[in-house]
């Protein structure tokens, strides 16, 4: 190899590493946005998690600013009934759900109570694999799981 063609390797070998580095930096600087999600299976902690839901949005500057979702099963999942006749959660939903807050319920849990998704509240997706599986699956897509 003679002189020029070294040189010319070297530069278009730095040219690419700039451009690479240049990339890597734009990727730094773009904070992407967080995603949690909460564990509900305590009915005594429902409206402590709703609460929990709108302090998280609020303290992260609004709904734009995190991604949030909820995992219920087990006795908490008649909180959210159609009928349950509370109306204060069922305000609270459906407030956090305009806000992007997605409810998941689990689909054991609803055919343990024989609730269909028409008897819960409007807005709820079905765990079809279950409410644990749930959780197991949006942590392995880096979703971070808190259980208040």
């Amino acid at each position: 190899m003679d002189r020029r063609s070294a040189v010319k390797s070297v530069l278009v070998a730095g040219t690419g590493m700039l451009a690479a580095g240049l990339v890597t930096q734009a990727e730094a600087t773009e904070t992407p946005v967080p995603r949690v999600v909460y564990h509900l299976s305590d009915l005594d902690k429902v409206t402590f998690v709703l609460g929990n839901l709108r302090n998280h949005i609020d303290g992260m500057g609004g709904p734009d600013k995190v991604q949030l979702a909820v995992v219920v099963h087990g006795p908490p999942l008649r909180a959210f009934r159609t009928d349950s006749g509370n109306d204060d959660v069922r305000d609270k939903v459906a407030g956090l759900m305009k806000e992007g807050v997605a409810f998941h319920a689990c689909i054991h849990t609803m055919e343990g109570m024989k609730l269909t998704l028409a008897g819960l509240l409007p807005g709820f997706a079905v765990a079809e694999k279950g409410g644990v599986v749930k959780l197991a699956e949006l942590q392995g897509q880096g979703w971070l799981y808190l259980r208040p």
